[in-house]
């Protein structure tokens, strides 16, 4: 990558060939690989980085603070969400399709993205409400409202920088930054309110989140020289983005439905074990939603050039490293997972439950997660479509398995599990319609599933029963050593009888040509 953002002619990444010049295709899945690389690097740095919040919110402020804390964040987050108009995606296919500089488009998506911010921050200091619906509002949690800046204006900025293949950009503001700002400021805000530390300290790592994003995107992109505002061509990048900003808000909305719905059946302590889980479970998360702006260049390049046959194995090769990441996270975290849910504090096993459906559930979304990422450029309008009837099916089957666990008089963490198997219910409903219609309309097959992920997932599961079945006062065990037991049983498998020739460039490392 040139100082200037543009690729270099051979690209970063790219997949020596001997004796021959380098297709673009290779360069393509050598670059996707080189994201890869990153994220896998990114998410264990996330996961030192998360577990101690965890710990801390836990332990020192209770679940009770905790569940008033991730309802707040929930709704701080979808405003946030909504208010990026889908521009985390279609910034790639904007800035693949014009002529006119880059630095002056970006300008353009980070003010549509700030003013959209604006008016939802309007919002929700008007109503604060909203984010503590069974709380008191004290005098400066309306600020909290602001924080929608901060993480839609990241997004944004990030995307723009994964445009250039800097996924290195969202490591660190997401995976170092974020992580561990909020830890820290758990801890230190502990002794300043039990009530209000958590919120603060999210506050103060979405700042310094942002700041880490702007950086980076200064440093590709330059200031905006000789740009000056034109307010059509910002309502037209904001209407143009609309289908793709409710499908994003869809999309992030499977993952919050669950516990929006539950709040209206449990107390605040049930929701603060649920969002524990869920905050575990979405760590793996990560892997695939940052493939999202890396593989938006790919495949519009592809599009201009009628390569359909290219997008189709692209996204099953991504589909296939995602699904192949994301089996042996969910295993090494969930076999062991009161020991996991333990280490937040004892009343957080129950939520062990939860935890399972929804680490099965990310293994679940990989395949649909990547269709849309071709389907937002080819057929929005029809993704949207299924998105919406994926979550109708998804809240509508929350309802009724709530219902049912309360009419067989279960305990209130196996209500709480309820909402986690309706989420893993809808996504594989929505992962299959979309892998199908993104083969029909590309005509080639779409598939990231292969058979030797059921046998590394067999031998996983036998290692990690064993370390399960130690006595209760070897739980250190199972966290220290059986984790890395299961991830490395697992992974042998999976490279030596599931990986081709071509996943192998995920591990490797490419010099430039």
């Amino acid at each position: 990558m040139t100082q200037g953002g543009k690729p270099n002619s051979a690209g970063e990444a790219s997949l020596p060939r001997e004796g021959a010049q380098e297709q673009p295709e290779d360069r393509d899945i050598a670059a996707l690989a080189r994201g890869g690389r990153t994220n896998i690097f990114g998410f264990l740095l996330r996961l030192a980085a998360r577990l101690p919040f965890l710990f801390i919110a836990g332990r020192v402020y209770g679940a009770e603070a905790l569940g008033r804390f991730a309802y707040a964040v929930l709704v701080v987050e979808f405003v946030a969400q909504i208010a990026t108009l889908g521009l985390k995606r279609g910034l790639a296919g904007a800035l693949a399709q014009t002529g006119r500089p880059h630095a002056h488009v970006v300008t353009e998506a980070m003010i549509v993205t700030l003013t959209a911010s604006l008016v939802g921050v309007g919002i929700l200091v008007a109503f604060p409400q909203a984010m503590f619906p069974n709380s008191g509002i004290n005098g400066l949690d309306r600020l909290l409202a602001l924080v929608v800046i901060a993480v839609a204006c990241s997004d944004v900025a990030l995307a723009a920088c994964a445009y250039r293949f800097d996924v290195g950009a969202t490591v660190r503001a997401r995976s170092i930054i974020e992580p561990w700002a909020i830890s820290i400021g758990a801890f230190i805000f502990a002794f300043y309110s039990k009530r209000d530390g958590l919120i603060l300290s999210y506050a103060v790592s979405m700042i310094a989140a942002l700041v880490a994003s702007l950086i980076p995107l200064v440093r590709h992109y330059g200031l905006p020289r000789g740009w000056t505002p034109d307010f059509g061509r910002l309502w037209r990048l904001a209407r143009r983005n609309l289908p793709l900003a409710a499908a994003d808000g869809v999309e992030w909305g499977s993952r919050r439905i669950d516990m929006a719905i539950l709040g209206l059946f449990v107390s605040p302590a049930v929701i603060g074990i649920y969002y524990v889980a869920q905050q575990v479970a979405s760590l793996p998360q990560k892997l695939k939603t940052s493939f999202d702006p890396i593989l938006g260049p790919v495949i519009t390049r592809n599009l201009a050039e009628n390569n359909l046959g290219a997008i189709a194995r692209q996204v099953s090769q991504v589909g296939f490293w995602i699904i192949a990441a994301q089996a042996g996270i969910a295993l090494a975290l969930g076999i062991p997972g009161e020991a996991v849910m333990g280490l937040v504090g004892p009343n957080f096993v129950g939520g062990t439950g939860a935890l399972a459906f929804l680490l099965l559930a990310e293994v679940i979304a990989a395949t649909a997660v990547v269709s849309e990422s071709a389907l937002v450029y080819i057929a929005r309008h029809r993704n949207l479509m299924i998105s919406l009837v994926m979550i109708g099916l998804q809240a509508a089957a929350s309802f009724v398995l709530i219902l049912l666990a309360r009419r067989m008089e279960l305990p209130v963490m196996w209500v709480a599990a309820a909402p986690a198997l309706a989420l893993c219910l809808a996504l594989a409903v929505g992962a299959f319609v979309k892998a199908r219609l993104l083969a029909r309309l590309l005509d080639a097959p779409v598939n990231a599933w292969r058979w030797p992920l059921l046998s590394a997932a067999g031998v996983a599961c036998i290692v990690g029963a064993a370390f399960v079945a130690l006595p209760p006062h070897f739980e250190w065990v199972e966290l220290v050593v059986g984790v890395w037991a299961i991830l490395g049983a697992y992974g042998f498998v999976i490279w030596r009888w599931g990986f081709g020739p071509e996943d192998r460039t995920l591990f490797r490392k490419q010099k430039a040509a």
